[in-house]
């Protein structure tokens, strides 16, 4: 007799992270494409979007060829797995395994197709969000090198230490959905560069109005809808903490979102679309290490933070006369750099062990959770999420310097200035709005 599926599988956890993964994908491509394509001067709408969709492409194809063992695959070192080939049928049939970190866990309900295309789209929103910072300037074939480039030799290093059973996991470093390997990665690489890019034209600096709000708030509502796949798949199952911590995400990103909007009106006497928008991010952000292990005030004072320690970031921080030496043209450092380290530390802090991600079946053991300082624990994590962000930060900026400098003897990392000064049609050929005469 036929079956549909063999005893492991569980229709309900598959359908579940497919849909999540599928949500995550449309954070990317339309989501950010849209975003980026609307908050940028009208002459970088095309090369900015289109940004976003190359690196989707080329992320995939390494990430089969051999990146998602490097991630997730058996230890090839303590930071990273070893490169293989994830092409053959009796792998991607197979019961989704990550071995280096099967002990800590309990036997997934899917196979391994749907876990490589999960974990990929967190690979490639992490590149994408990285762009972010380098919009407006930076030569499409230095990009597209880099792009797979940093994803094998960066990305990979993170996500092992962390997700794929590394040292950053054994130390027990927790980042629940993305955080560290995701925003702190993104924000940190993003920020060298944009250095290392060089800036846009000065004239865009000074005047860079978005060429579509209407447009750009359809990508941050794209980008919030789709974060409930985000940190809502990252237990693996759909159990109840997946449900927690899509509620936990909605709560954190609608408090910074408003506390955002009132500092920007207290500040400068107007709300501001984008800066809601980056309240909105930074939410997302600041909750992602820890959706799951918080509870619901939890939640709503990761939130309170989010809205001010990086709008303190972007508004301040980022306007000395230092920091503006380094044009970072979404203030990727901010949104998701500073709004990542904040709810990292937060983790160590605010975990509640009443929040089981998974839930145990013996007396003594209730199940697997984080305990943080308001609940009893010594400080012994909020220690380890230190360490943690310090070896991404690290880590990240070499690696990051290196790539870039080796791609800059190949090809210029920065557009030539007269194509700054023209923008998409002298990159692509090709321009966002084709509104005018026939023919002109």
């Amino acid at each position: 007799m036929l079956v549909p599926s063999p005893k492991w599988l569980d229709t309900g956890d598959n359908a579940w992270q497919l849909s999540a993964a599928t949500f995550v994908a449309l954070q990317s491509i339309p989501g950010l494409a849209v975003l980026y394509g609307g908050i940028v001067k009208k002459k970088w709408a095309i090369n900015s979007a289109f940004m976003c969709f190359y690196a989707f492409a080329s992320v995939l194809i390494v990430w089969v060829l051999f990146d998602y063992n490097m991630a997730f695959g058996p230890q090839w070192f303590p930071f990273l797995g070893k490169p293989g080939l994830a092409t053959a049928a009796g792998f991607t049939l197979g019961q989704a395994v990550i071995p280096a970190a099967a002990g800590g866990m309990p036997g997934m309900g899917f196979p391994m197709a749907t876990l490589m295309y999960f974990q990929f789209v967190f690979a490639a929103i992490t590149v994408i969000i990285l762009g972010g910072s380098v919009l407006g300037r930076m030569n499409f074939t230095a990009w597209a090198i880099f792009c797979p480039v940093w994803m094998t030799f960066v990305y990979t290093v993170g996500a092992f230490s962390l997700w794929g059973g590394g040292w950053l996991a054994s130390m027990g470093v927790a980042d629940f959905s993305g955080g560290y390997v995701i925003h702190l990665a993104a924000a940190t690489s993003g920020f060298v560069a944009a250095w290392l890019v060089g800036p846009r034209l000065q004239a865009d600096r000074d005047n860079f109005p978005p060429n579509s709000l209407l447009v750009t708030l359809i990508g941050a509502g794209i980008l919030w809808l789709g974060w409930n796949g985000f940190n809502g798949g990252d237990p693996y199952f759909a159990n109840a903490d997946a449900g927690a911590a899509v509620l936990n995400t909605n709560t954190a990103t609608a408090v910074a979102l408003v506390v955002w909007m009132a500092l920007d009106k207290m500040s400068y006497g107007k709300v501001s679309i984008i800066g809601a928008v980056n309240g909105m991010i930074a939410g997302l952000v600041a909750i992602t290490p820890s959706a799951g292990y918080v509870d619901g005030i939890g939640a709503m004072i990761v939130g309170l933070c989010a809205g001010i320690i990086p709008w303190l970031s972007m508004n301040k921080l980022q306007k000395t006369r230092f920091m503006m030496k380094i044009d970072d043209t979404l203030s990727v450092f901010s949104t998701h750099g500073v709004a990542a380290i904040t709810g990292g530390l937060l983790v160590g802090i605010l975990a509640n062990p009443g929040m089981l991600v998974y839930v145990g079946t013996e007396k003594d053991a209730p199940g697997v959770s984080i305990t943080g300082l308001l609940y009893g624990d010594s400080g012994h994590q909020l220690m380890v999420q230190i360490y943690g962000a310090l070896f991404i930060i690290v880590f990240n900026a070499i690696m990051t310097f290196i790539i870039l400098k080796v791609i800059s003897i190949f090809v210029p990392l920065r557009m030539d200035e007269a194509t700054l000064r023209v923008g998409d049609d002298a990159v692509h050929g090709e321009t966002a709005y084709a509104i005018g005469v026939e023919g002109e």
